[in-house]
């Protein structure tokens, strides 16, 4: 069950360009990376990719484990395949895969009637629900490279979590029009005018009140309502957004606070107004870890989101009832099955049910405990190729193994137990 390698495998450095970084939704394809014992970044600094990147650094021989003890592959899938036989209602949590894990694991989760949910569901609900309440209007990197002549971030510094964003958004050649950054009720630490060198201005506007406020104060004045007294920078802003020839709203959920759909919803309303008379769109910062592609994967093969339950009845979705949370908290499942391939940051939550992890060989450690399976799994775009969806959704990018560590990746765990089930092996293994 080893994996191939495309990339610079056995120690010869890769191209530049020929590597997609796999630790943050932007998946940035410009880089160099040269392989080795030590995994070694060129052409950039991003904090993400240097901290993803060294958690390879002399790892070892990674092993599976049964309740703390070490196993082969063999046993360690046997014993994983028993526990999900046994299994009444198993919870899919974490699943932060590429394309193919993510449909393997869709495969497994209906032979048991499992709930899915994603390590990020809270933060993905709020763009979730105002898709399915009143629809979106989005655009792209290459429509803010190509197009936008002002780009306003609501309440995120965009660079947090995204490091690379700005130089994703600078403008492509042959569009090099002056291009304003406005940054609204984001708060501290945002990124400085040097930072971004190719806009033609960046500022800060921080009006009284909090980001509801802020959000429905910008849209009654781009609705042309009547306000008393109110904000001059909003003011100017709104006249702004008004005669840009194409303004891109961008806006990262998971900094959003409870609630947060509201702001969603009137980000929606805001841009619809606006397109009435020029172009706007919106680009929601949110999908690391796998999350976009996760989403992805289930609305393709099922027709609904994350936070559904699927099986031989069919499918449900319950944005409240099946968050990951909530069902661990209320003990409403009986197991779950943590996937994390991509950091160790993502570990299992910690529950007495019995887990199942299929992670980062930085987790055996913390994962080598009574009544958890751990299985190391490779990692997409290091050291197993595979598929990622981007941030704004409109291309699903390759990933191609630098080296080989001879770990299986999640899709091929994924249909090993899988086969275990359907052929009777795990309910053998259960009753010995």
């Amino acid at each position: 069950m080893n994996t191939t390698s495309n990339g610079a495998a056995g120690g010869a450095a890769a191209q530049p360009g020929t590597w997609t970084c796999p630790f943050c939704s932007l998946l940035c394809d410009g880089f160099a990376l040269e392989s080795g014992p030590v995994l070694q970044l060129h052409g950039s600094d991003c904090p993400r990719a240097r901290s993803g990147l060294a958690t390879f650094d002399d790892l070892g021989i990674a092993t599976p484990s049964v309740d703390g003890a070490g196993r082969d592959l063999d046993a360690a899938l046997d014993a994983a395949a028993a526990r999900l036989a046994a299994a009444r209602l198993p919870l899919f949590g974490g699943l932060a895969a590429d394309v193919q894990g993510m449909r393997a694991l869709y495969r497994l989760a209906n032979v048991g009637g499992a709930i899915l949910d994603h390590a990020h569901g809270e933060a993905m609900m709020p763009a979730l629900r105002m898709l399915q309440d009143r629809g979106q209007m989005f655009t792209t990197l290459a429509e803010i490279r190509n197009r936008a002549d002002l780009i306003v971030c609501i309440g995120t510094d965009a660079v947090s979590s995204y490091p690379e964003f700005f130089r994703r958004c600078a403008p492509a050649e042959g569009h090099e029009a002056a291009c304003r950054v406005v940054f609204l009720a984001a708060g501290d630490g945002m990124p400085a005018a040097d930072d971004i060198p190719w806009a033609s201005a960046v500022e800060s506007v921080r009006p009284a009140g909090d980001i509801f406020d802020t959000v429905a104060m910008l849209a009654a004045l781009l609705d042309g309502r009547r306000i008393p007294d109110p904000d001059g920078a909003l003011v100017a802003l709104a006249d702004a957004m008004r005669s840009a020839r194409y303004c891109v709203i961008v806006w990262e959920p998971a900094r959003l606070p409870p609630h947060g759909a509201l702001v969603g919803e009137t980000l929606l309303r805001l841009l619809m107004n606006l397109n009435r008379k020029t172009r706007a769109g919106a680009l929601t910062l949110g999908g690391n870890d796998g999350a976009q592609t996760a989403n992805g994967a289930m609305s393709w093969l099922s027709g609904l989101p994350l936070r559904s339950r699927v099986g031989p009845q069919g499918v449900d979705h319950d944005p409240l009832q099946y968050a990951s949370a909530r069902l661990l908290d209320e003990r409403a499942v009986d197991l779950l099955l943590w996937v994390a391939s991509f950091t160790p940051d993502l570990p299992p939550p910690q529950t007495t049910l019995p887990r199942i992890v299929l992670g980062h060989p930085a987790l055996a450690a913390a994962c080598a405990q009574p009544g958890t399976v751990f299985i190391p799994v490779a990692t997409p775009g290091i050291n197993a190729d595979g598929h990622l969806l981007r941030a704004d959704s409109v291309v699903s990018l390759p990933l191609y193994a630098m080296r080989d560590d001879g770990l299986p990746n999640v899709a091929e765990v994924a249909r090993a137990l899988l086969a275990r089930l359907t052929s009777g092996v795990a309910a053998k293994e259960g009753a010995q």
